[in-house]
């Protein structure tokens, strides 16, 4: 009996199968951690960022979090310079714009603790070290000159928060954090706005510090307190007596 001769493309097609089936086997490793993390409730970290948080109120980023720890560290050094500035400055604008930022960290501090105790993260309790060198030079300020300092280093500090703000706002999936950006950003324009109204910010030290690095300048060019018959002292110019109240927040949390 004459054997049978092997049937034509058998060999090639058993080949494929083993090649498709490993291609399927390593594709299914590959996908089931990440299937299995995204969807198991309560996992913390996001695995597509290991710094991106997962809370009720939407993914935590990297960005948010650290938007959280800035507003906080913002009033932990600009809430001290609007009280000094009540009591130090020379002009009843310069007062003015210390009661703005009073009142507003007051109320972005009380927000920003709140919506970190919802999301479970830590935020600081001291300001940093660059924080209060700031303080100290505003404490070595006297008459116009400190009216010159807390303008300008105040209005420094608040122009770098709007890039951030609008980073956040656009990008941040977290409602707790989407609501607290709105919530800032009204207050950080409130404060720009009456610091400028003080006639006492110094625009070209503006200008420049910002585009070097974006932090309130270490010297600031004609601080120095001037001769009283000196026509560079600026003036100050008195907030318009229709404006300025602080804004209404754009988002009170509901009580728990």
């Amino acid at each position: 009996m004459r054997p049978r001769p092997p049937v034509k493309g058998r060999g090639i097609v058993s080949g494929t199968g083993l090649i498709v089936t490993c291609l399927t086997v390593t594709l299914a490793a590959l996908v089931f951690p990440i299937w299995s993390y995204r969807d198991r409730p309560g996992t913390a970290p996001n695995v597509l960022s290991a710094q991106t948080l997962r809370t009720s109120y939407g993914p935590l980023s990297a960005l948010d979090q650290d938007f959280l720890t800035k507003v906080r560290l913002a009033g932990l050094w600009e809430l001290p310079a609007g009280r000094q500035a009540q009591s130090k400055g020379t002009t009843p604008a310069v007062r003015t714009a210390g009661r703005h930022l009073v009142d507003g960290h007051r109320f972005l501090d009380e927000r920003v603790r709140g919506v970190a105790a919802r999301l479970g993260l830590d935020l600081p309790d001291e300001p940093t070290a660059q924080q209060e060198q700031w303080l100290d030079r505003l404490d070595r300020a006297r008459g116009t000159e400190y009216d010159r300092e807390f303008a300008t280093v105040l209005r420094v500090a608040h122009g770098t928060v709007f890039p951030v703000l609008a980073q956040v706002r656009a990008s941040t999936r977290n409602s707790l954090v989407r609501e607290l950006a709105d919530d800032a950003n009204t207050t950080v324009l409130d404060h720009i706005k009456v610091l400028e109204a003080t006639g006492q910010v110094d625009f070209d030290a503006v200008a420049r510090d910002l585009a070097v690095g974006g932090t309130p300048p270490a010297t600031v060019p004609g601080f120095a307190v001037p001769p009283s018959s000196s026509s560079a002292s600026p003036s100050p110019t008195p907030p318009p007596s229709s404006g300025y109240t602080l804004p209404p927040p754009a988002y009170r949390p509901p009580p728990d």
